[in-house]
């Protein structure tokens, strides 16, 4: 039987999550000595902006349903509006720097989350390459090195987006839901180069509020779904960093107590170029998922179709 992998993959939306969420959770990690995957927001937060996905299926109840105000905080839902849009890593880089410091996984999540997450289809490639390279700029200003990931707001992705990818030389990325074994993505007739490794558990903000689970049960719910292979679990450091923390870490606990390794996205990724087995051709289509409104990059493919 294969060894039991957790990755965690820590989405940094917005300013509270990154001033108050990463240390706390960098501050849970270390306590458990675990080295986790972060992906940064590097520009503005606009999650007032939000707003606009009012009418989007699903989104009122998702907001209500995790109680989006006492999570992100009152002022964050004005960002972008009312409020001007503050940047969210530069006024305070030593949190990001701490997280390189201490050994985690680090990589790019965005320039501006909203704009990428509502806008992305109609970006041109040009317009896509330069909200990566801003973001790409601090990162490597901050860090003194390159980045060699990145992972999707709201997995929302493009042919236009993933050809970027390709050009930028990411070593992986984590855009995508999926089965949890690596691909190489195949999207709108052109098949990229740069390796995907899918989220592959629910997120919490979709579990929370279900009728037939109560929040003191999410934690023993999404141990039981970690099953033996590799297991990608994205968690958001305005969630799990604050509110959420305490069931947070019930979880780690108990995955722990299970016998299960923790590893890095960049662990898998590096095993892969070692052990060079065969990755798998999938379509990225999109897709819907239980508690998430709107669609997002869903990985197709059978587990037996080969490498073309």
């Amino acid at each position: 039987m294969p060894e039991t992998v957790l990755v965690l993959k820590t989405d940094v939306d917005t300013m509270k999550g990154y001033r108050e969420g990463v240390p706390r959770l960098l501050e849970i990690f270390r306590a458990r000595k675990i080295k986790a995957s972060f992906f940064f927001s590097f520009g503005p937060d606009n999650s007032g902006k939000a707003i606009r996905r009012i009418f989007r299926k699903g989104f009122l109840k998702k907001m209500l349903r995790t109680k989006a105000p006492s999570t992100y905080g009152i002022t964050t839902l004005f960002y972008g509006t009312l409020l001007p849009a503050p940047l969210i890593v530069q006024p305070e880089p030593g949190i990001f720097i701490r997280a390189v410091d201490e050994g985690h996984d680090c990589g790019i999540h965005c320039w501006d989350h909203v704009k990428w997450q509502d806008r992305l289809k109609r970006l041109s490639e040009e317009q896509i390459r330069n909200e990566f390279h801003k973001a790409m700029e601090l990162f490597e200003r901050f860090s003194s090195r390159k980045p060699k990931s990145c992972a999707a707001p709201g997995w929302q992705v493009t042919p236009s987006s993933l050809a970027v990818q390709d050009e930028l030389g990411f070593e992986y990325c984590s855009d995508t839901r999926g089965e949890g074994y690596p691909f190489r993505p195949r999207m709108g007739g052109r098949t990229f180069k740069t390796i995907q490794i899918p989220t592959t558990l629910p997120t919490l903000d979709e579990l929370l509020g279900r009728e037939d689970l109560s929040g003191a049960d999410a934690a023993g719910y999404l141990a039981d779904l970690v099953q033996p292979g590799l297991n990608v679990h994205t968690i958001h450091a305005e969630m799990e960093g604050r509110a959420q923390s305490g069931l947070f870490e019930d979880f780690l606990d108990r995955c722990t107590q299970r016998g299960v390794i923790f590893k890095t996205l960049h662990d898998i990724a590096f095993e892969l170029s070692v052990k060079n087995p065969l990755i798998h051709v999938c379509d990225v289509a999109e897709g819907e998922l239980p508690g998430r409104s709107g669609t997002l990059a869903v990985q197709k493919c059978p587990r037996e179709e080969e490498d073309e």
